[in-house]
């Protein structure tokens, strides 16, 4: 299989370029991403454990779905397909979107769209993207974070630190 392309973006998430995946994360070089949660009708997020396989925050906690745009790609277009691609979910509508994060390194400088959508599973998950998941009440990631914040990947730490203190400003 061919490496994905990403595009590559300027400061103001402007497309400048494309290159390699590998070249991408090696050099740092802006790029996009998407972040979807689903949440049941309880009010549970559906959090995912990332595949040892990954090449960035293998086996650690992330949003429900999330990945990177591919180079001529938009944001909504890569919502639907990492939904469908790693929880096997078809979505009828673009879900809205709730957060945009900057391009930081604590995001592998990713400008990335978060978008909420309800659903209550099931899921059939993609083992070399997930290598499994769980329903969590929102004040439990809460309590996870606050005593185990290397358990999820940082992107996400970033998203729900800043949904559940909206005033705050990442640096």
């Amino acid at each position: 299989m061919a490496e994905e392309i990403f595009d590559v973006v300027n400061e103001r998430d402007e497309v400048i370029g494309q290159a390699p995946r590998r070249e991408v994360h090696r050099l740092n070089l802006r790029h996009r991403a998407v972040h979807v949660l689903l949440f049941n009708r309880l009010g549970e997020v559906f959090l995912q454990q990332r595949s040892l396989a990954k090449d960035n925050w293998p086996g650690v906690w992330d949003s429900s779905s999330s990945g990177h745009l591919d180079s001529g790609e938009d944001y909504d277009a890569c919502c639907l397909r990492e939904i469908t691609e790693e929880l096997g979910v078809t979505l009828a509508t673009v879900p809205p979107r709730v957060l945009k994060l900057e391009a930081t390194p604590e995001t592998g400088w990713e400008f990335c769209w978060v978008y909420r959508a309800e659903h209550e599973g099931p899921f059939v998950l993609q083992p070399s993207e997930v290598r499994g998941g769980a329903w969590f009440a929102p004040d439990a990631v809460n309590e996870w974070i606050a005593r185990r914040p290397q358990d999820f990947a940082s992107a996400f730490l970033v998203l729900w630190r800043r949904l559940n203190h909206p005033q705050t400003v990442e640096s």
